[in-house]
């Protein structure tokens, strides 16, 4: 890659699994069902992999679905998978749990570093309602915020970058050329932006580039060519300051 980091107006990021542990936040909100079925053969790993398989099928399916609504069907589905018994207040609980989920250690730290080099910006799989309460823990005000809810469509869709390139160059000017966008879902995020020719950060927290695990999203066969790759948003960060 011969652009520097520093090039770049604008850091788009993917919210759930860059900059928030949804793996940690959907192992944990699946405890419950687990409990009440009093089963303690399901791994995280089989846990995770099931919530991939499902959760991108739901959203491929219902793509103007809330995200709690299609949380709530991919609970539902994971007890079928499992043959687990579940009831709607199950359901419902998994469907707001994600209020609850973490985020990542050093995810407040280097939003603010990055917060004084970039626009910072949000392209997520989700409703705004879900997101608030992320950011609130994330401590970063973001200076646009684009959700599945307002687009109609969940990535890996196409629509949802173009949606967002169209905002920001009529809100603030900003070109495709501008925009360097960090997401750790090969599937959800890199796919689509490479092919619309977006510059990509793989924030590869699975190590999946050094035969890490899959985790919560649905694995690629054909992995698409990113322009960066860092281990953790810390990294990113560091990379940027060290380019002074």
């Amino acid at each position: 890659m011969s652009r520097r980091l520093s090039d770049y107006r604008v850091l788009s990021f993917d919210c759930y699994g860059t900059l928030i542990d949804w793996e940690t936040g959907i192992w944990d909100a699946v405890q419950p069902l687990l409990m009440a079925n009093h089963r303690t053969d399901v791994t995280r790993t089989s846990a995770l992999q099931s919530f991939a398989r499902f959760e991108a099928v739901q959203e491929a399916a219902t793509p103007t679905a809330p995200y709690p609504a299609v949380l709530r069907s991919v609970h539902r589905a994971i007890a079928d998978h499992f043959s687990l018994e579940t009831v709607d207040e199950l359901d419902q609980n998994f469907a707001a749990s994600v209020p609850n989920w973490p985020v990542f250690p050093d995810t407040a730290d280097a939003l603010r570093r990055l917060q004084t080099r970039y626009r910072l910006v949000i392209l997520s799989n989700i409703d705004r309602l879900g997101f608030a309460a992320s950011q609130r823990k994330m401590g970063v005000a973001f200076g646009a915020v684009f959700t599945a809810e307002e687009i109609g469509s969940y990535k890996p869709d196409r629509r949802n970058f173009e949606y967002m390139l169209a905002r920001l160059h009529d809100s603030f000017g900003v070109d495709q050329g501008d925009v360097l966008h960090a997401a750790q879902s090969l599937y959800h995020d890199h796919v689509p932006a490479v092919a619309l020719g977006l510059a990509t950060a793989w924030i590869d927290r699975q190590r999946l580039s050094a035969a890490g695990d899959w985790g919560a999203t649905a694995e690629m066969v054909d992995r698409p060519a990113t322009d960066y790759t860092f281990f953790s948003l810390a990294e990113l960060a560091a990379a940027v300051e060290a380019e002074g």
